[in-house]
């Protein structure tokens, strides 16, 4: 037995990326995971490339940016695996620029995949952890949410707004045994990084540079501390932020 037998996990953008990272390692824990994703065709390789490792997986078609579509994501778990324990809000998007050249298009994409994204999720999961009587929540916020990132203020405000979302849920929920925890990673290689600093490889190289491990974060980072989270292990932790960024940063 591991410590996630016979739990459901929803992971969304689980089709690459740090969120493959996560629904690998909460597979390996024994979880059967949805791979919750827009990119239908990727989650169903990534399924296919679990599955022949005795993975428990279903991809599953999700748009965070529209409530019906969480719902309906949820539902389709509830009605494959019999219920849910876990969600891990992982889906995101960003694109570099200074604020100043940034438009109101670009506001509206990062807050809809990254904040909005979140609470329909949430929105949509609750009820059914409500009927199983306890959950895990493990929503990926960032480090940009905690000390600000240059290039980043529309999406740095969300992932802030994502720390004080999960800490109010915290609060909430805590008598009925739903953790909810934010999980903050540093620079982490993935190609969304490489996607948004393609046209600024200088500020990739001082990233390395500023954090004292002197490498970026890997994806198979995150999951470790999102499995910590969503186990057994975690029961009597809730609203807290975990900094997974190669000490980038050591804020209290």
């Amino acid at each position: 037995m591991t410590r996630l037998s016979n739990k459901v996990a929803i992971v969304t953008g689980g089709a690459q990326g740090i969120g493959k990272a996560i629904a690998t390692r909460l597979a390996g824990e024994g979880a059967a995971v949805a791979l919750a994703d827009i990119q239908d065709t990727v989650a169903a390789q990534t399924a296919q490339e679990l599955r022949a490792g005795g993975a428990t997986v279903l991809p599953v078609h999700l748009d965070v940016t529209s409530l019906d579509s969480a719902t309906a994501a949820v539902e389709r778990v509830v009605a494959e695996f019999g219920g849910l324990d876990i969600l891990v809000n992982n889906a995101g998007w960003d694109k570099l620029e200074p604020f100043i050249q940034s438009t109101p298009a670009t506001w509206d994409k990062v807050i809809a995949i990254n904040f909005r994204g979140v609470i329909h999720c949430c929105k949509a999961a609750i009820p059914r952890m409500l009927e199983r009587g306890a959950g895990k929540i493990v929503s990926i916020a960032s480090d940009a949410g905690r000390v600000g990132s240059s290039g980043e203020a529309v999406y740095s405000g969300c992932k802030a707004a994502i720390i004080g979302f999960s800490k109010t849920l915290a609060r909430e929920l805590a008598r009925n045994r739903i953790n909810v925890n934010v999980v903050c990673p540093g620079p982490t290689e993935t190609a969304l990084l490489h996607g948004v600093m393609d046209q600024q490889p200088n500020v990739l190289e001082a990233m390395k540079r500023g954090i004292p491990m002197r490498r970026l974060g890997q994806p198979q980072d995150l999951a470790g501390a999102v499995a910590f989270l969503a186990s057994s292990d975690a029961d009597y932790v809730t609203g807290q932020v975990i900094s997974v960024s190669g000490g980038l940063t050591m804020v209290g």
